[in-house]
C-alpha cells in the first residue's frame, strides 16, 4: 500500500524538525523521515553540541531564532540541559545530547507529526511535465514501500531527495566542499581543567613538532557541555566526498584514529590526566555537501551587509565561518555590526521543482553565504519556514505559496520574524 501525506520532511536534523513541526502546525498531515534512531541531526549523532545562529553577535546578544526552536529551547531549559549563550568567536549555547533527543521526540509527537525513525530514502520520483515530485520509496526492517505527498521538504543535509528526483543540485562551491571534523567527547576532565584554546594550540603544535600523528589541527572549538561537564573538542579534521563511500569511510577510520591521538597530547595539559573518549560522532561532522539550486541564491554580501529583503520568512545571524581544508584554520568573517541577515521565501523554494523546499545547510549560497546558512540554529528557522511554504503548497497546489501567507502563519507559529518587513501581496 502506498501511504499518502500532506507534506513529507525527508532528513531529522534541526531542519527538519523545524519544518515539520512547522508544516503539521499548518494543518498538513506531516511525516518526517530519518534514517537513523533518534532525531537531531549534527546534534545527536555527529557531537556538533553547539546550536549556532540563534543569537545575535552584537554586543548584548539577542536571540533572534524563535517559533520551534524556543520550543525546543524551552524544554532543554527545563531540565538544565542547555547553557547560557557563550561567546567565543561568535555566540552560541551548548545542549546535552540524550535530553535533546528526547526533547525533539515531544516537541514533533506533541505538533501531531509522525515521525520514522530507521528510514532510509532510496528513490525519488518526479513527473517531469508538472515540474513536481509525486512519491518518495523508502526502505526499513520491513522491506521496500511507496510514500507519497502533495509536497516535500529536503533536510537531508545532503540533499539526497533532490538529487534522486532529478532536480537541480550542485556540488559544495566550485566542486569542493567544507572540511568536516569529528566532534569527540571527552569524560574525566576536571572542573578546573585547562581547556583554553591558547593552551591547547600549544600542546597540538608541539606534538606535531615532535612528529606526532595523525594530527590535523591545532585549532578548534572547545567547549563543556551542560548535565555531565564533558567536555567536546573539534580538532580532527577530513576532507572526504560525501557522495563517495570509499572516501568517507577512509576518513570516518583516520579521524577515529586522530581522536585517540588527541587523547594522548590532550593528557598532558592541567586536569586531563583521567581524561577518556566518552564518544567520538558517530558521523563526522559534515559541514557542506550538496545544494539545492533554488530560486534565490544567496552571497557573501547579503551576509555580511545585513540586508533586508521584503520576502524575509527566516533570520540569519551567524557569521561567515569557513573552512578550507584540513589543518588549515577556518575564515571567519562577521555580520555588520553583530546584526542579522534576511532569509527570503525563494532562498527556500526549489528553482525547477514547484512542491519542492529546502532548508538547512543543502541552502543555495555562494561560499561565503553557505558558511553562514549552514548551522543548527538558523536551521531551525530556516525548516520552520519551509515546512509552512509546504504545508500551503500542499493545501493549494496549483498556486504558489505567498510571502504574505507564509510569513502570517510563521507569526501565529511564534516566529517572532521582525515587524520592519512589509510583506508583498503577490
Amino acid at each position: 500500500m502506498t501511504e499518502i501525506y500532506d507534506v513529507i520532511v525527508v532528513g531529522g536534523g534541526a531542519a527538519g524538525v523545524g519544518a515539520a513541526v512547522g508544516a503539521s502546525l499548518a494543518g498538513a498531515r506531516t511525516a518526517l523521515l530519518e534514517r537513523g534512531p533518534c532525531l537531531g541531526g549534527a546534534a545527536t549523532l555527529r557531537n556538533v553540541t553547539t546550536y549556532c545562529g540563534l543569537y545575535s553577535c552584537s554586543d548584548q546578544p539577542e536571540q533572534v531564532v524563535f517559533g520551534v526552536a524556543e520550543r525546543i529551547l524551552a524544554g532543554l531549559r527545563a531540565e538544565g540541559a542547555v547553557s547560557a549563550p557563550i561567546r567565543a568567536n561568535a555566540v552560541y549555547v551548548t545542549v546535552d545530547p540524550e535530553a535533546v533527543k528526547r526533547t525533539l521526540d515531544t516537541v514533533c509527537q506533541d505538533a501531531g507529526v509522525e515521525i520514522l525513525l530507521h528510514t532510509t530514502l532510496v528513490a525519488a520520483h518526479r513527473d517531469a511535465d508538472a515540474g513536481r515530485i509525486t512519491r518518495v520509496t523508502v526502505a526499513d526492517a520491513g522491506g521496500v514501500r511507496e510514500m507519497t505527498a502533495r509536497a516535500f521538504v529536503d533536510t537531508s543535509g545532503d540533499a539526497a531527495l533532490t538529487a534522486f528526483a532529478g532536480a537541480d543540485t550542485r556540488y559544495g562551491d566550485e566542486g569542493r566542499a567544507m572540511t568536516g571534523t569529528l566532534g569527540v567527547r571527552f569524560g574525566g576532565v576536571a572542573p578546573d581543567a585547562d581547556t583554553t584554546h591558547d593552551s591547547v594550540r600549544a600542546a597540538v603544535t608541539k606534538a606535531l613538532a615532535e612528529g606526532v600523528g595523525p594530527l590535523t589541527s591545532a585549532t578548534g572549538l572547545i567547549t563543556r557541555i551542560p548535565l555531565s561537564d564533558n567536555v567536546v573538542v573539534y580538532l580532527a579534521d577530513e576532507d572526504y566526498d560525501v557522495r563517495d563511500t570509499r572516501s568517507l569511510t577512509r576518513a570516518e577510520i583516520h579521524a577515529r584514529r586522530q581522536a585517540h591521538v588527541y587523547l594522548d597530547v590532550l593528557r598532558t595539559l592541567p586536569g586531563w590526566a583521567q581524561a577518556y573518549i566518552a564518544s567520538t560522532g558517530p558521523e563526522l561532522g559534515t559541514r557542506e555537501s550538496r545544494h539545492v539550486i533554488t530560486r534565490r541564491k544567496l552571497d557573501r554580501s547579503h551576509v555580511l551587509e545585513a540586508q533586508r529583503d521584503p520576502d524575509a520568512v527566516a533570520v540569519g545571524a551567524w557569521p561567515i565561518e569557513y573552512h578550507p581544508g584540513a589543518g588549515v584554520p577556518s575564515i571567519w568573517k562577521y555580520i555588520a555590526d553583530g546584526g542579522t541577515y534576511d532569509i527570503p521565501l525563494d532562498a527556500l523554494a526549489s528553482a525547477d521543482t514547484a512542491n519542492l523546499f529546502a532548508a538547512g545547510r543543502l541552502l543555495d549560497g555562494d561560499r561565503g553565504a553557505a558558511a553562514s546558512l549552514r548551522v543548527m540554529g538558523t536551521s531551525f528557522g530556516t525548516g520552520q519556514a519551509a515546512g509552512v511554504a509546504a504545508a500551503r503548497t500542499a493545501a493549494h497546489p496549483t498556486t504558489a505559496a505567498s510571502v504574505s501567507e507564509v510569513r502570517n502563519e510563521l507569526q501565529s507559529q511564534d516566529a517572532r520574524l521582525p515587524h520592519r518587513h512589509l510583506a508583498p501581496t503577490h
